[in-house]
């Protein structure tokens, strides 16, 4: 059971965690024979059975402070018609000691109204500033300097929606980085790897390894979709981010005018970066640049260190790179 508090590499930034412990029933506020009384997001819910014969539900709350086990009971089955799990739901109960955890018995729970709260308000944010890292992806991006790769990234950087989404969105559902503003820091993880590696390897076309790092998971601003939990959208589903971003990117370059030739490449980098085997379309696969090579690697890279930090170094522990 997770005990109350953020895990490790998953805190908010300080002025978010300040503003969700003051909330009324923060999960980091619950203490042993307090009452609980609040709104959390339901990211477990289990029926099971007790020695008795007698169903019970098995709930996991949370909300940006942390998490909580809880048990309902008492009607188990009427309240958990109410609710499922991924909703956001009121309950009320006490807090106790469980094998030396906090646990939550409740006497009650249901899903909230719409509009009684934002389940947005309920996920993990960064721990990073989000003002601090998008000042780093600027420059970065500035870094570029072939005209027409350029225009694309200035194109890209000036769409507000597009950055509030950048800002927004997580890396992945629950590997690395899965948690609001968690794609803008492994964008800027990334492109950072890759200015360094451009450094030891002058060879590499910098200007398209950096413009490949900086698009290469902007389709995760469609695949995923916020509420109580990370969730996939349905065109996530089904196409999954590659595509989407595939899809994102030959919008840009007809908007922005990028010769074909560089196109190509951006689109292949962006294509082969979870693995050239993985991305090939019924052709041999393979990388057919060494700027999609080396941002695989460190897409890779960054994913796994952040995964271990955030996971553990075991082996069933480090989530695979997303």
């Amino acid at each position: 059971m997770a005990a109350p508090g953020s895990a490790p590499g998953l805190q908010p930034a300080a002025s978010a965690v300040a503003q969700a412990s003051a909330r009324p029933g923060a999960v980091a506020s619950l203490r042993d024979g307090g009452v609980v009384d609040g709104i959390y997001a339901c990211t477990r819910k289990d029926r099971l059975m007790a020695r008795t014969g007698t169903p019970y539900l098995a709930l996991e709350l949370r909300d940006r402070t942390g998490t909580i086990q809880a048990r309902l009971f008492r009607d188990a089955d009427l309240h958990g018609a109410r609710f499922e799990r991924g909703d956001l739901v009121r309950v009320a109960g006490r807090v106790g000691l469980f094998r030396g955890e906090l646990q939550a018995e409740l006497t009650a729970a249901r899903r909230v109204e719409d509009g009684e709260a934002d389940p947005v308000a309920f996920l993990p944010v960064a721990y990073r500033d989000l003002d601090e890292l998008e000042g780093f992806l600027e420059s970065l991006a500035g870094e570029v300097r072939q005209p027409g790769l350029r225009a694309l990234l200035d194109h890209v950087l000036g769409d507000d929606e597009l950055r509030a989404a950048l800002r927004r969105s997580p890396a992945t559902r629950s590997a690395h980085h899965a948690y609001l503003g968690g794609l803008l820091e492994h964008t800027v993880a990334v492109t950072q790897l890759a200015l360094e590696t451009c450094a030891i390897h002058p060879r590499l076309d910098q200007d398209l390894l950096l413009t490949a790092a900086i698009v290469h998971d902007l389709g995760r601003t469609r695949e995923l979709q916020l509420g109580a939990e990370i969730s996939l959208s349905e065109e996530g589903r089904m196409l999954g981010h590659v595509e989407l971003g595939l899809q994102m990117l030959a919008g840009w370059c007809a908007r922005t005018g990028l010769d074909d030739a560089r196109a190509l490449a951006v689109s292949h980098c962006v294509l082969t970066h979870h693995g050239a085997d993985a991305a090939a379309r019924g052709g041999r696969g393979g990388f057919v640049l060494p700027e999609a090579l080396a941002l695989q690697r460190l897409n890779a890279l960054d994913a796994a260190v952040k995964g271990a930090i955030e996971h553990g170094l075991g082996l069933d522990a480090v989530p695979p790179a997303g």
